[in-house]
């Protein structure tokens, strides 16, 4: 029986369905640490068909084909490391979420993920089938257990496997970040670890996928809960940690500790890391977006050149006869301080063309958001143009509070394939600005400073009449956040939102407006998930929807 183990956590970000880049990715993990004299490799969850997969999981060809490279990869093992293995696992008539542990050029063992997520992001109980309860593997004498992922946030896995012997716990992880995500597992996964009385190690993966970002931010416990190893947050990382029993338990005895990132500057790289890895791995070259001179496209902007480079991303700026001065010389302003290209197409031809077009049918009426927006698709028929013309991928700005209440034109504003701001509400994307003026990490390309102050400070407008306010159509940003924040990410009841000093009207009107646009949200492009409940994945309304929470009619 050894007394020691050196476990190499490889920390990796796959493709979903790229399987050969992924064996790629963890091959090369793999001989790293046997150049490290590791004992065991981990890797994270589902890392070769990537995660999550969805109904891909679902298609037998590409089940068979994960087994396929799997058995290959395990030959890799003969002259060591043992590898803790993640994948798509078929077993008679049953598809499993499986854990395999390879050693001595072969798999030997097999461990299925018992509890599966339902809630939430997650839908694994509609593809995969529940395993029993899973008991240690021996390796070298050491009995190890092997919880994947929500194994360790609910309970029975860890008391289960310390009562079957287990000394010791290795768990692939795809666990996606949201702002609580660090502060949740720490305190979900220390419970389980401080009671049942065995260490762990931790391996996430990193990465954007479509809507989710994964944050990485590994990490292994010592028996009593405490943090003895920490790798980064939202890159790739490999670390080593070596392990030794004493006493009857084992104990780190070496490992790295690095920061982990949370607040603003977390929330940055989520965005950052989701639109750069949609943009590179679907194969775009480059971004385009229309530059208003206001905050959200000076924001996606930023993010962009800082996710991809100034080279990669495109600002056009699309005047009309509403559009200010101030707004022509912020969007230049800012899309020098980023280094991008920038060009002006004015779109007054266009708009003239639809008045003339219409006006036989539109003759004796009064202007309302009929002409609005038909500015607004008259940009977005501009922007999609350029895209099928010159290939760079068009990227939505509209941020959360916009499309909650449907403040966004369909066909307009919010046309294009991804939306970096799109689970960000009004104040986010006040407070983020305001942090990347003030900081410029290392590897974010898009320098100092990059958004002018006029752009963060000038009350916002949509400039499709004149004079027009965003706070002519909404109450201020700072009440109608505070209320949204309470029918979404909460599900407050309205007496809370009462309680918190709202008035009944806004109250009234604002749930009104969220659950009537439903339909624009069911067309919005994806966005990275940042908060504790996303439009898309987290929350599913219906539609056709009448519901609608009674509201007293007495002001306060």
């Amino acid at each position: 029986m050894t007394t020691r183990l050196k476990i190499a956590s490889a920390q990796l970000n796959p493709t979903v369905g790229d399987l050969e880049g992924n064996i790629a990715l963890a091959k090369e993990a793999f001989e790293r640490a046997k150049a490290d004299g590791a004992d065991i490799l981990v890797l994270p969850e589902q890392l070769i068909i990537g995660y999550p997969a969805e109904d891909l999981v679902l298609k037998p060809a590409a089940v068979e084909d994960c087994r396929s490279l799997a058995e290959d990869f395990a030959k890799l093992t003969k002259d060591g490391p043992a590898v803790v293995f993640n994948l798509p696992w078929a077993d008679g008539a049953h598809l499993y979420n499986a854990a395999l542990f390879m050693r001595g050029g072969e798999i030997t063992d097999a461990r299925y993920k018992h509890h599966l997520p339902n809630y939430g992001v997650f839908d694994e109980a509609r593809i995969f089938t529940r395993g029993p309860l899973p008991d240690p593997i021996e390796f070298k004498g050491v009995m190890i257990g092997l919880p994947i992922c929500e194994d360790l946030w609910q309970e029975g896995v860890a008391s289960h496997l310390r009562a079957r012997g287990a000394e010791i716990m290795i768990s692939p992880n795809g666990s996606p970040w949201r702002r609580t995500a660090l502060s949740e597992r720490t305190e979900a996964l220390g419970d389980k670890v401080h009671t049942s009385g065995l260490p762990l190690i931790y391996v996430n993966q990193v990465g954007g996928q479509d809507e989710l970002v994964f944050d990485g931010s590994s990490f292994s416990m010592s028996a009593a809960g405490a943090i003895v190893q920490s790798l980064k947050s939202f890159v790739p990382d490999y670390d080593v940690s070596v392990w030794e029993k004493e006493g009857g338990k084992w104990v780190c005895k070496k490992a790295k500790i690095e920061a982990q990132l949370t607040g603003y500057e977390a929330d940055w790289r989520a965005t950052c890391l989701g639109l750069g890895d949609y943009v590179n791995k679907n194969g775009f070259k480059q971004v385009v977006l229309g530059m208003s001179g206001g905050i959200d496209s000076a924001m996606a902007a930023t993010i962009a050149v800082d996710a991809l480079g100034k080279d990669r991303v495109w600002c056009v700026m699309m005047p009309t006869k509403y559009t200010s001065s101030d707004s022509l010389e912020d969007a230049k302003a800012c899309a020098q301080r980023l280094g991008c290209r920038y060009d002006v197409i004015a779109i007054k031809p266009a708009i003239d063309a639809f008045d003339e077009m219409l006006d036989p049918l539109f003759d004796g009426t009064t202007p309302d958001t009929t002409e609005e927006n038909i500015q607004s698709r008259s940009r977005a028929l501009t922007l999609m143009a350029l895209s099928n013309k010159f290939g760079p991928m068009l990227l939505t700005t509209g941020n959360k509070s916009e499309m909650a209440v449907g403040y966004a034109t369909l066909y307009g504003d919010m046309s294009g394939g991804y939306n970096p701001l799109k689970d960000l509400y009004k104040t986010e994307v006040f407070a983020l600005a305001e942090w990347r003026n003030a900081h410029t990490p290392d590897d974010l390309l898009g320098g100092d400073a990059p958004i002018p102050r006029r752009i963060i400070t000038k009350p916002p407008s949509a400039e499709l009449r004149e004079d027009q306010k965003d706070s002519d159509s909404l109450p201020e940003y700072d009440v109608l956040d505070d209320i949204l924040r309470g029918l979404i990410d909460y599900e407050w009841p309205v007496e809370a939102l009462l309680e918190r000093g709202h008035k009944p009207k806004d109250i009234a009107r604002i749930q009104n407006l969220l659950y009537i646009a439903e339909y624009k949200r069911r067309q919005a492009p994806p966005g990275v998930k940042i908060g504790i409940k996303n439009f898309g994945r987290d929350r599913r309304y219906p539609i056709t929807n009448r519901y609608r929470d009674a509201v007293p009619q007495i002001e306060p």
